[in-house]
């Protein structure tokens, strides 16, 4: 199945967006990204990392079998954040899902297990992603294989991201 054929889709089971607020007075800012209270169980954060991406450089496409992605996108800049449903039980099977994220729409984007991601800055600045995932990277002292499945490098791929397609496709 080509990139292509995946159906653009405002929504994906299971996966969770929320906007955020952003509170400012002459010290700064302070933008809340977490909260257990907020968030199944199953989804609590064991990790955490940050990740600046140049502009026009991408991250992905891959999927985790068993990890949930918490991502915080705060700014500054933004990326095009592209999921590919790949659940075969999911009733959106097939779909994908394109959102701007970070400084024009400060979110939280969980993402559960077999459902592709990757992103892109579309900004003239570099972008920041936190990520508190539900599993450790590669086990406990990192002794256990890495949780992914990595599509970018297969010519093949249907999950290929093809950026300036998808932004002219988000265009009115």
């Amino acid at each position: 199945m080509k990139s292509n054929t995946f159906l653009s889709v405002d929504s994906m089971d299971g996966v969770v967006i929320k906007n955020l607020q952003r509170f400012s007075d002459k010290r700064g800012q302070l933008t809340e990204f977490f909260r257990m209270d907020e968030i199944d169980s199953t989804l609590q954060p064991v990790m955490g990392y940050l990740s600046v991406t140049m502009p026009g450089f991408s991250r992905g496409p891959h999927e985790h079998i068993d990890q949930t992605d918490y991502f915080f996108f705060p700014g500054p800049g933004d990326f095009l954040l592209s999921l590919w449903d790949n659940r075969p039980e999911s009733s959106t099977l097939g779909k994908r899902l394109t959102i701007i994220a970070g400084e024009l729409n400060i979110c939280i984007v969980a993402i559960p297990p077999r459902v592709v991601h990757g992103y892109c800055c579309i900004s003239k600045v570099p972008s920041t992603c936190i990520n508190i995932p539900n599993r450790l990277y590669r086990g406990v002292k990192k002794l256990e294989p890495v949780d992914e499945i990595r599509h970018e490098a297969d010519p093949a791929s249907p999950f290929l991201i093809d950026f300036m397609r998808i932004i002219k496709e988000r265009q009115p």
